[in-house]
């Protein structure tokens, strides 16, 4: 199964990694992508695992504040968005 990320999951990684090296250090930021990579391993090997949020929308809780939002479609899991889970549920799909 080929892995997709949207622009917009680019930018909330990438916004998200800038935080934790600002605020916590290189090394949780290192922590944090790795987490990311290896549940973006699994959820490829089984993409169905996460539960349905909405339509074809599936979810998968990446750490306490994040969770994975993404979509199977034929051979590809297209990651969506990177969601913190503090935020408003209604700007999930926005």
């Amino acid at each position: 199964m080929e892995v997709y990320v949207t622009p917009r999951a680019e930018k909330h990684f990438d916004q998200i990694v800038e935080y934790l090296t600002t605020k916590w250090g290189a090394a949780t930021a290192k922590h944090f992508i790795e987490k990311s990579d290896s549940v973006i391993k699994l959820l490829k090997n089984y993409p169905a695992m996460g539960p349905i949020e909405s339509g074809e929308i599936r979810g998968f809780q990446l750490t306490k504040q994040i969770r994975i939002l993404y979509r199977i479609k034929k051979d590809q899991l297209i990651i969506l968005a990177f969601f913190d889970v503090r935020q408003n549920p209604e700007k999930k799909f926005s």
